[in-house]
């Protein structure tokens, strides 16, 4: 059953200037897709099509009858005073209007009424109640609220006066809460902390309705989504897998396309020869040969259509890297900051040495910016003490980009921050993907993201050996966000990052600093090693905390131990060969990218498979575990 069929869809804001231009895909019930493209490609704008608020110049959008659509970006407006959790009870509307019926019929029932159709409707309402979770309200509230780390105090607080990011967090809550069917996400995960997006990674995988989401947070996008609908030049592209089968097969198809039009180029040269050699012959008069030069002159034009397949340059840059002497780079010792009875953190004492990369990752508002600030010199530590090595010289990308003179132009920001010449600028910001007419733009006219990217335009040309980068990630698209890591990645000095984004953690981090109840556990390794160290750290906590229960024998199985070893082999064989139909069908689904109908009938065989390797890998395990404890 499709959700959604988007067919033609043709939206312009300019004259011209087609920003989707006969957009068409569907989404099929419970499929869960990602709508890729740079920033300002009109994914923004499809979803605001999709809920109504804006409409299109041509085309057609059916949304299937009786779903219910939410869209997180879109945060509606509440009556004044409304608290957070007057906005959450908003998604028990349809439960609250059941309730106060039913206490409507049992005070009539109380009153003597003994109709029997008042209590036909009255058993009709509990039933519907119930099934609708009536009864769970305040402990479904209470789970949600917990896993996107919205605390009792903020429930508490009025909607209106919370930030973008705080009503962005209430406002998914509210969407869960109400059991969307088809769930719209726009960036869900911007204002989201490490754990509140895990927690959302592991609510949509139980989640049964279907997800469309935009997001340029590549981990996310390989956790959630099955399939990709990338908006390019207005139109859509299809990719039948998540983020990193996407990025594989884009390059793919880009080396493809280019292959292709170089042997066009080639084809053309050479006919192009021909006919000119043809014409020369016709000017003797030869009729027959005039028009074989015409007729390849239009075999030429037909082969010309096909247009050099584009794709974005990299960005030429380097940090402007001074040398580094010594081993400390920074020492930090029983450092301690609070605001007001709120205690950051205390009793932190930390040593950088030479060519270390740290993560400082913990839940929002732990005090990661704060730390970041006092390391800069911007905030005061309330105790202790902050070195740094005397050849070490900073470079700060900060969360929020703060520029003294936002009236100037990019080009003058340039010439009056690094004292260059004009030349110098313009080619710098070329580097930097600003050109032509946008280097006379006003900086405040710059979006978030051009925002950071101009400053770290600026920031390339300082000698530095430590760098710090507060989410620097953050509100960039997908390109610009390889931009700043490709840069990151020539960098050889010391780098110390706050992020959330996962993607940038595991391929830099070679030590976590997580901020956690005013603490900070200083972990030696990548992102990777620490989260599997915590889990190492889970069945232990769990051991030891449970009660101790009395164990009860298992009745022994006939036949001693050859007769389970016999199933314990043939469970693995089973296992195995599974493993090998589901290999064989993944590359099946990859060779059926384009055909949508053949890959419907492979994603059905794909589901029935991982229910089939589910129950073998359950069975081999049983089998395995009674082997065990059969040899004692």
């Amino acid at each position: 059953m499709i959700d959604i069929s988007v067919s033609g869809i043709v939206k312009e804001f300019e004259v011209g200037k087609k920003i989707l231009d006969g957009l068409t895909f569907q989404v099929d019930a419970g499929e869960r897709v990602g709508l890729l493209g740079p920033n300002g490609c009109g994914k923004t704008t499809f979803l605001r099509i999709l809920t109504g608020v804006v409409h299109p110049d041509e085309g057609d959008i059916v949304i299937a009858p009786n779903k219910r659509l939410g869209l997180i970006s879109q945060i509606p407006v509440y009556p004044a005073g409304y608290t957070v959790e007057d906005v959450l009870d908003t998604a028990f509307e349809p439960l609250h209007k059941l309730e106060e019926e039913m206490n409507q019929l049992s005070q009539r029932m109380a009153d003597g009424e003994s109709d029997s159709t008042l209590l036909s409707r009255y058993d009709k309402l509990s039933a519907a109640f119930q099934t609708g979770g009536g009864y769970e309200t305040d402990t479904n509230k209470n789970k949600v609220c917990s896993g996107l780390s919205i605390p009792r105090e903020m429930r508490e607080q009025p909607f209106d006066k919370l930030s973008g990011g705080e009503k962005t967090r209430v406002n998914l809550a509210r969407l869960i809460l109400e059991d969307t069917d088809i769930l719209l996400l726009d960036e869900p995960t911007n204002h989201l902390d490490l754990r509140a997006t895990e927690w959302l990674e592991e609510y949509l995988e139980k989640f049964k309705g279907t997800v469309l989401a935009v997001s340029h947070d590549r981990y996310f996008l390989d956790k959630v989504v099955q399939r990709v609908v990338e908006i390019q030049e207005g139109k859509a592209e299809f990719y039948s897998g998540n983020y990193s089968f996407y990025a594989v097969e884009k390059e793919r198809r880009y080396e493809e396309k280019l292959k292709q039009y170089e042997k066009e180029q080639a084809k053309i040269q050479q006919l192009e020869k021909a006919a000119e050699q043809l014409r020369v012959w016709a000017y003797s008069g030869n009729d027959k040969i005039f028009k074989r030069a015409q007729s390849m002159e239009k075999r030429i034009e037909r082969i010309r259509q096909t247009g050099k397949p584009k794709k974005d340059r990299k960005m030429e840059v380097r940090f402007g890297e001074r040398e580094f002497r010594g081993d400390e780079v920074l020492s930090i010792k029983n450092l301690e900051k609070s605001f007001g009875e709120r205690k950051l953190f205390s009793e932190v004492n930390l040593e950088v040495e030479g060519g270390e990369r740290i993560a400082l990752l913990g839940d929002n508002g732990a005090g990661k910016s704060t730390l970041i600030k006092i390391i800069m010199g911007e905030e005061e530590p309330d105790a202790g003490k902050l070195r740094k090595g005397p050849t070490v010289k900073v470079g700060y990308l900060p969360q929020i980009i703060h520029f003294e003179h936002p009236e100037r132009s990019l080009v003058d920001t340039m010439l009056y921050d690094l004292d260059c010449t004009a030349q110098t600028a313009r080619n710098r910001l070329a580097s930097f993907k600003f050109r032509g007419e946008d280097v006379f733009k006003p900086v405040s006219a710059l979006s978030g993201g051009e925002q950071s990217r101009l400053r770290l335009c600026m920031l390339m040309d300082s000698k530095i050996n430590l760098l710090i980068l507060d989410e620097p990630t953050n509100h960039l698209d997908i390109q610009s966000r390889e931009w700043i890591e490709e840069a990151v990645e020539e960098y050889e000095g010391n780098l110390l990052f706050v992020s959330h984004d996962r993607y940038f953690i595991d391929r830099f981090a070679t030590r976590i600093w997580m901020l956690e109840n005013g603490q900070i556990t200083d972990f030696r390794g990548t992102y990777q090693e620490y989260q599997a160290a915590k889990e190492r750290k889970k069945p232990v906590e769990t051991a030891a905390s449970a009660p101790v229960l009395e164990k009860k024998d298992k009745p022994k199985r006939p036949g001693g131990t050859k007769n389970l070893e016999k199933e314990v082999n043939a469970a693995e064989r089973a296992v195995s060969a599974a493993e090998e139909r589901m290999y064989d069908l993944e590359q099946e689904i990859q060779r059926a990218s384009a055909d949508y109908l053949r890959l419907q009938e492979l994603y059905e065989q794909r589901e029935a498979l991982e229910d089939e390797l589910a129950h073998l890998y359950a069975e081999w395990e049983r089998l395995a575990a009674d082997l065990e404890e059969a040899r004692g």
